[in-house]
C-alpha cells in the first residue's frame, strides 16, 4: 500500500504560546492561513497526481495547534474536507496539536469528523529542556494526552526536537525511549534550527545558546533512529521539510539544516555498523546488503565506501535479497603472491 498525505498548513492558528524556537510563518513559508477555495483546489490537484492503485490517502492539518482553535473554527476546517471522506478518496484526517490542548470533549469531536491520527508536539520529555524552551506544558500533560489519544482509538504520533536549550544526547535518547513507552505509532524528528525572529535567535546572538552542528545532529539522530526502528515506531519525517525562505537561507540563522538530512543519518547508521570491520591484511572487500539498503550502506556521496577504501585498496557493495533490513556480510579479497625466477613478489 502506498501512503499519501495532503498537507494543509494553518500557521500560528490556535496557539497562544511563544516557544523559543517557533516562527511557523517562516518555517512553513506561509503568512496567512489558506482560504477555503485554496484548500479545496489543493486537495483536488493533489488527488489528480496520485496514480491509481492500493493507496492510503490522508488530509493533514499541520503548522499550528489545531485543537487550540475556537471550536467553530475546528468544525469549519473538518467539515470542509468531509466530501472526500464520504467519497472514500481519503481514508482519514491527520492533525498536529499540543499535548495540553487535548481532552475527552475534543477527542469526541475529532472522532465524529473522521480524524484518525493525532500528532502531539512533545519536543522533549525532559522537564528542564521544556522549561528552557518555553513550551508551556509539562511532562505529565504529555503522558495524560497520550493516554487519552490512545484510549479513544486514534493513531498516536509524538514529535521530538533534539538540540533544544538544555538538551543533551542522553536526554534526547531518553525522550525517544519515553515516546516508545507511551505507545506512539509514529514520530517525527526535527533537530532544532534557529529561525529568524524567534527568541532562540536572540539567545544565539547573546551567546546563550549554540545549536547542534550538522555532524552532531546526524550523530545524535543516528543513535535515536534505531531505538524507534527496533520498537516498530514509524519515523514519518527526519529533518525539517523547509520553506523556500529556509532553503534560500533567508529565514535560517543557524542550525543543522540539510536537504538530504535523512539520507545523511541513515548513511551514518551504516557507517557505525561498518567501521569495525578489520582489514586483516586484505586488499579488497565486498559488502553484501539487501537491495533496499544499498544506497544507505554505500553512504551519502559514497562516504561509507570511501571510508572502507581507506582500509582496503578496493571496496564494493553487492545486493543479496535473502538478507533482512541492515543485516550484512562481507567477503575479503587477498592479493595473490606471484612467483618468478627472481623470487616472490
Amino acid at each position: 500500500m502506498h501512503h499519501f498525505t495532503i498537507p494543509i498548513f494553518i500557521p500560528m492558528e490556535g496557539c497562544r504560546f511563544d516557544c523559543v524556537f517557533c516562527n511557523q510563518r517562516q518555517i512553513t513559508g506561509q503568512q496567512q492561513p489558506m482560504g477555503d477555495d485554496e484548500i479545496i483546489n489543493k486537495i483536488e490537484l493533489f488527488l489528480e497526481t496520485i496514480p491509481p492503485g492500493d493507496n492510503h490517502i490522508e488530509i493533514a492539518f499541520f503548522g499550528g495547534s489545531f485543537t487550540g482553535l475556537p471550536l467553530e473554527r475546528q468544525k469549519h476546517y473538518l467539515g470542509l474536507v468531509q466530501p472526500w471522506l464520504k467519497r472514500t478518496d481519503v481514508k482519514g484526517i491527520r492533525l498536529s496539536t499540543r499535548p495540553d490542548y487535548i481532552d475527552n470533549q475534543i477527542l469526541s469531536l475529532l472522532k465524529a469528523y473522521g480524524v484518525t491520527a493525532i500528532e502531539l508536539g512533545v519536543q522533549s520529555l525532559d522537564r528542564e529542556v521544556l522549561r528552557q524552551s518555553g513550551r508551556g506544558h509539562t511532562v505529565e500533560q504529555v503522558r495524560t494526552a497520550a493516554r487519552l489519544v490512545k484510549r479513544a482509538g486514534f493513531l498516536l504520533g509524538l514529535q521530538m526536537m533534539p538540540g533544544l536549550p538544555g538538551d543533551t544526547l542522553e536526554k534526547s535518547m531518553a525522550t525517544a525511549r519515553d515516546i516508545i513507552a507511551l505507545g506512539a505509532e509514529t514520530t517525527r524528528i526535527y533537530p532544532t534550527l534557529v529561525i529568524r525572529h524567534t527568541h532562540l535567535e536572540k539567545l544565539c546572538h547573546q551567546g546563550n545558546y549554540s545549536p547542534l552542528t550538522l555532524d552532531e545532529a546526524v550523530e545524535w539522530c543516528s543513535r535515536i533512529v534505531p531505538l524507534f526502528e527496533e520498537a516498530g515506531v514509524n519515523i514519518l519525517r527526519l529533518g525539517l521539510h523547509a520553506s523556500e525562505g529556509i532553503l534560500k537561507g533567508e529565514d535560517l540563522v543557524a542550525g543543522p539544516f540539510h536537504v538530504a538530512f535523512g539520507e545523511m543519518v541513515y548513511s551514518r547508521i551504516w557507517y557505525n555498523i561498518l567501521r569495525d570491520i578489520k582489514p586483516d591484511q586484505a586488499s579488497g572487500i565486498t559488502v553484501f546488503v539487501h537491495p533496499r539498503q544499498m544506497n544507505q550502506a554505500i553512504g551519502h556521496h559514497a562516504l561509507n565506501r570511501k571510508f572502507l577504501e581507506t582500509k582496503f585498496l578496493k571496496a564494493s557493495f553487492k545486493p543479496d535479497e535473502t538478507l533482512r533490513f541492515r543485516d550484512f556480510y562481507h567477503v575479503l579479497k587477498f592479493a595473490k603472491i606471484k612467483k618468478n625466477k627472481g623470487g616472490m613478489r
